[in-house]
């Protein structure tokens, strides 16, 4: 039994040094090569502040926060240091294979990142092909949006569908 939990506690301490968010010498921020194996938080299309989002085929946002920072917000309805989201941006299509009305999803447009570090969150931009991220300048569009506009600490949780009866429940939620 013993050698089941020494195991267990390995296991957990390796995932949590594992997500933990890890930056270049310059402050850059290395794109996790397996965020697409993270908590999948939800899908939007056309959400964002430029004028993509009024063209006829807007971008699809996809959403990944790491596992333990998921586990902790169900725990709690806020989000741990060192929680990295993950923002997923790809183009959309109207024409291929058999589909003739809908959207669905194809190349990425771009790669965008949140991480909370010390208590304050940071934006980082990894462009399309990119596996360091720069952060943005405090003066982009994103800090005051999600200062202002998010529902639970500086995130949007009110448009991830499966987190909002828990914010709820533990009094973190802000309607916005």
């Amino acid at each position: 039994m013993r050698t089941f939990l020494i195991l267990t506690f390995a296991v957990f301490a390796f995932a949590a040094e594992t997500s933990a968010p890890k930056f270049t010498s310059s402050g850059a921020l290395v794109l996790p090569s397996n965020y697409r194996e993270w908590i999948f938080l939800s899908a939007g299309s056309g959400m964002n502040y430029g004028a993509s989002a009024a063209r006829e085929n807007p971008p699809f946002e996809n959403v990944f926060v790491t596992r333990p920072s998921y586990d902790a917000f169900l725990k709690t309805g806020q989000w741990p240091d060192k929680t990295t989201f993950v923002l997923e941006i790809r183009s959309s299509e109207t024409k291929g294979s058999i589909n003739v009305g809908g959207h669905y999803q194809s190349g990425i447009a771009g790669i965008e990142a949140e991480v909370k570090d010390g208590g304050k969150w940071t934006f980082y931009g990894f462009g399309a092909t990119g596996t360091e991220g720069k952060p943005f300048e405090r003066t982009e569009r994103c800090y005051s949006c999600h200062a202002e506009h998010g529902a639970v600490d500086n995130t949007f949780v009110q448009f991830y569908p499966t987190l909002i009866p828990v914010a709820r429940a533990k009094g973190t939620y802000k309607d916005r």
